[in-house]
């Protein structure tokens, strides 16, 4: 069984955001060893642009330790996919022997640009900005959306 990893920075402290990811990733059980791993988020208040270097390259390293398998960045000056392209990607990254592929979501100030450029692609789910936070109900949705499809199942419409 394939291996869904996806790396985010920071807590979730929303109730309904955890709501809904603890429900995608149960969902994903059925299709894959999916994990969810949050690494640690560096606070300031008001940090200049040399601070939010400092941060992403803090992130960042705690990002790279966490990372295994095929890194895929979620970044919006990434390649844009449909949720049937996603599918097809999971299914032949799969399919050509990828154990664990990792996906992996930046803090408020996005994902270091070494870590992007470990990542063997990056995907845009938007032009838009996101909450990270909200980020990770949306992969986690759009992930049990690619292994549904692949399933044949009616959850995709």
């Amino acid at each position: 069984m394939i291996k869904i990893k996806l790396v985010a920075v920071g807590k979730v402290k929303e109730k309904y955001f955890t709501e809904a990811i603890s429900e995608y990733s149960k969902r994903l059980k059925g299709y894959c060893d999916f994990s969810l791993i949050e690494v640690k988020e560096e606070n300031f208040k008001n940090p200049s642009a040399s601070d939010i270097k400092k941060i992403l390259a803090v992130e960042g390293e705690r990002i790279e330790n966490a990372v295994k398998g095929y890194p895929i960045a979620l970044a919006i000056e990434g390649k844009k996919l449909s949720s049937e392209e996603l599918a097809k990607k999971i299914k032949a990254l799969t399919d050509r022997g990828e154990g664990e592929i990792c996906f992996i979501i930046g803090g408020s100030y996005g994902i270091d640009e070494r870590v992007k450029a470990l990542c063997k692609e990056k995907i845009s789910f938007s032009d838009m900005t996101f909450p990270h936070t909200l980020m990770r109900v949306m992969a986690t949705e759009q992930l049990y959306r690619a292994f549904a499809i692949n399933a044949g199942s009616e959850y995709h419409k």
